[in-house]
């Protein structure tokens, strides 16, 4: 049986967990604050730094927020602000991860094969079914998103950038921020009219609601929308390698 560590790096925290190939845990997952600032350096050493208390594993999983190609970061929110999210950008933060072959550092870090994707891919990888178009979204500090279809995992969109209403982005008017001007039902009932704004751009067989924050949904779903738990951001890891693939 083959074991996967899975690493899902948020804005406010890592959350770590080892899986077997049938994605069932095989230690509670742990959960750190996201250290700031975060040069990727400091990401690695944090990252092993987590592995070291968790049992042994084959391979490695890591989520990672922001636009990941081919385990490249081409952008990523948050690690490059000062002090998290929500604070300035650092030149040197910033131009530190634009380019980063995180593959390819952690996969010497950790001496074992490792896959690098978005976040919410990761996330994804643990609830498709394989029928149909599956959008996967994730409510948190910010909002991610996957598409796969018929189980492939399509190209990573970032929607969380895309312009949503006088000139703030979809990640402005969903992330935790404004979950907490905002209180739970009127947020709820936000999350539920950007759904419906985006059934007609998607038409998707599924939309499956994810991350931290989709518990704290307080209004009905229409019936093409469920809503998970956030341990498919750990529980996905090894789900990934055999959807996604190396």
């Amino acid at each position: 049986m083959v074991t996967t560590l899975t690493i899902d790096c948020g804005g406010g925290g890592l959350k770590a967990a080892v899986v077997d190939d049938t994605d069932t845990l095989c230690c509670e997952p742990v959960r750190v604050p996201t250290p700031y600032p975060l040069p990727p350096a400091r990401l690695v050493e944090v990252l092993l730094g987590i592995a070291e208390g968790l049992p042994a594993a084959d391979r490695v999983t890591v989520g990672l927020p922001g636009m990941i190609r081919h385990g490249v970061v081409v952008a990523t929110p948050h690690y490059v602000n000062e002090a998290g999210p929500h604070t300035p950008v650092d030149p040197e933060l910033f131009a530190l991860w634009k380019g980063f072959d995180a593959r390819a550092e952690l996969g010497r870090a950790f001496a074992r094969p490792v896959l690098v994707l978005n976040d919410a891919e990761v996330h994804g990888a643990a609830l498709v079914e394989g029928r149909g178009l599956e959008l996967v979204l994730t409510l948190g500090t910010g909002l991610g998103s996957a598409l796969f279809d018929e189980g492939r995992l399509a190209p990573h969109l970032e929607l969380s950038h895309a312009p949503y209403s006088r000139g703030r982005t979809y990640d402005d008017f969903l992330g935790e921020l404004e979950r907490r001007r905002l209180g739970d039902r009127r947020w709820s009932r936000r999350v539920l009219r950007i759904v419906d704004g985006l059934r007609p751009v998607f038409r998707w067989d599924r939309l499956y609601l994810g991350g931290g924050n989709a518990e704290r949904l307080v209004v009905a779903m229409p019936d093409d929308v469920r809503l998970v738990a956030n341990q498919a951001g750990v529980r996905g890891g090894s789900r990934a390698w055999t959807l996604i693939g190396v």
